[in-house]
């Protein structure tokens, strides 16, 4: 019976500390809200209720989930050139995995707008879910890569 509140509590702590969290680390890549510099650091969040949200120093944006019609999500692969040659022929061998999210909504006069964003590979998986569950649309992949990445 102790073991059992153990767990009960340490599960509470944990959800308390993520829904404390200040969301996952992103980077505004481009898209179509100029209000937003190209590369400005933030974060993005798909906990609250009503709105996907980026903040950052710079900017802050905020889309309803009934307005989303597209969460799209692929990775670009490059090999370490540049290192290769400055270290070890052997780095050739690894690759570097960048993650994007394009999250594409219309706005509130009905123009189609996009966001791209550069997300942490330890948070793309969480943020994938929270999309799907929220705007209840099914992330799209680039590719076959993606897919096994997004979906574990």
């Amino acid at each position: 019976m102790a073991l059992r509140k153990l767990a009960l509590l340490s599960a509470f702590v944990c959800c308390s500390l993520l829904a404390g969290s200040k969301g996952s680390r992103a980077e505004y890549a481009g898209g179509t809200i100029l209000q937003i510099p190209d590369g400005c650091s933030g974060s993005i969040q798909a906990v609250d209720e009503q709105f996907f949200v980026f903040y950052s120093k710079k900017a802050r944006w905020r889309v309803p989930y009934d307005r989303i019609n597209l969460i799209e999500y692929g990775q670009k692969v490059d090999r370490r050139y540049m290192a290769a040659v400055l270290l070890s022929p052997l780095l050739l061998l690894s690759k570097k995995r960048q993650h994007f999210l394009t999250v594409g909504y219309t706005d509130e006069q009905g123009r189609q707008q996009a966001m791209i964003f550069r997300v942490d590979k330890t948070d793309i998986r969480m943020i994938l879910v929270a999309l799907e569950a929220r705007t209840g649309r099914r992330v799209e992949f680039q590719d076959d890569e993606a897919r096994k990445a997004g979906k574990g």
